[in-house]
């Protein structure tokens, strides 16, 4: 990357663009360990006015609620080990500002104290979070016709949820589908307004990375490179920038069955651990990956519609898309358009995905799913870069 484009689009620009390696940066490993916060503010001033805008919230019940979902996100492991056999599940309430952690109705009483002694709201359910897990799995394993748009764990429900679009549930090939879901474990059948789609488009001038006639968006920087979503470019596929010089290439990349992909950068093109605000918000650092629950805030930004807010509806999705299903997304609220497929999920500063794909759009409103970046640097053995 040209350096005299710093001085007009800002250091933080260049996540979007390629980024650079700041120094003293400490890198985070796959696995998400919480960088030490301590007397930081809980967020960007510009992320704060964006959950203002999208949420309807004051200044201080945005910080409140970012508090409040930073005690779940730590919380949720000590809680389902705390739950064991009988874990049905987790998800943040932002009613009651806490994680709550359901187990099944034959748990102890020892059991449920030792959730309720973590902090954790506890409530019964029927079916474990092993038995949904194994009747989603079943569920993976068949061929989905077009009208069945995805299918997940929804653990407040306590079943698994298949969405159909609307229109297509009286299609023979989807009854055949619905009947044997349900024959998998508990499934709960939804009507859904539109089929989910990826959101790469064709070639724009301006707009951050190009790979043959698609235009994508950065994910995260990770040292070495950037992630990405797979359906953006395959092994092997050159990346260009806004100016049309070379960033890098595609060094690993899977799509469908996955949707992520990974660019190595060179050519005098930089990382730094910053998503772009696009002047909208301040951009935001980022200080690591720890997963954000069901419930939780989470904001986008991509090279098409810059910067939304929402929250996290579901984890563990298959969706299933035209060139064939993908698995263990997560779905949100937060809309996206065409071109930005690969940009970046934060929750607070907490990486959280790249994104995939989804239905709607930012004037209407739509669902968006993306792939988990620690599973991201997990498979291609990658290290995030974390301020």
């Amino acid at each position: 990357m040209r350096r005299s484009r710093l001085r007009h689009l800002g250091l933080a620009t260049l996540l979007v663009l390629g980024g650079l390696t700041a120094t003293g940066a400490l890198p985070a490993s796959a696995t998400g360990a919480p960088a030490d916060t301590a007397g930081e503010q809980p967020a960007s001033a510009g992320l704060l006015d964006a959950m203002q805008r999208d949420f309807g919230l004051t200044r201080a019940q945005a910080e409140d609620r970012l508090a409040a979902e930073r005690r779940a996100t730590d919380l949720a492991p000590t809680a389902r080990r705390a739950a064991g056999e009988a874990f049905g599940g987790s998800w943040f309430d932002a009613d009651r500002g806490r994680l709550t952690v359901a187990v099944t109705s034959d748990a102890p009483a020892t059991t449920v104290r030792a959730v309720a002694a973590t902090g954790a709201h506890v409530t019964t359910v029927e079916h474990s979070a092993e038995r949904l897990d194994a009747a989603k799995a079943r569920i993976d394993r068949l061929d989905a016709p077009a009208g069945v748009s995805s299918w997940h764990v929804d653990p407040a429900a306590n079943t698994v949820v298949v969405d159909v679009v609307r229109g297509e549930r009286a299609d023979n090939d989807v009854r055949r589908f619905v009947d044997r879901a349900r024959a998998a474990g508990p499934v709960t059948v939804r009507t859904v307004s539109s089929a989910p789609s990826t959101f790469a488009a064709g070639t724009v001038g301006g707009d951050p990375y190009y790979t043959g006639n698609v235009r994508c968006s950065i994910g995260f920087s990770v040292h070495g490179g950037f992630v990405t979503a797979g359906h953006c470019g395959g092994v092997g596929g050159a990346v260009r920038g806004w100016d049309g010089s070379h960033i890098g290439t595609f060094q690993g990349s899977s799509f469908p069955g996955n949707d992520y992909a990974w660019v190595s950068v060179g050519s005098g093109w930089w990382t730094v651990p910053v998503v772009l605000g696009w002047g909208t918000v301040s951009d935001q650092l980022v200080r690591g990956s720890n997963e954000a629950p069901v419930g939780a805030s989470i904001c986008r930004s991509g090279s098409t519609t810059h910067w939304h807010c929402g929250t996290v509806l579901a984890k563990n999705e298959t969706v299933n898309y035209s060139q064939g299903a993908v698995h263990q997304m997560t779905k949100t609220s937060v809309c996206a358009e065409g071109g930005d497929s690969g940009g970046s999920f934060i929750s607070g500063d907490q990486a959280q995905g790249v994104t995939s794909g989804g239905w709607g759009n930012c004037s209407s409103g739509g669902e968006t799913w993306f792939q988990p970046v620690n599973e991201i640097l997990n498979r291609y053995g990658l290290t995030l870069h974390t301020a």
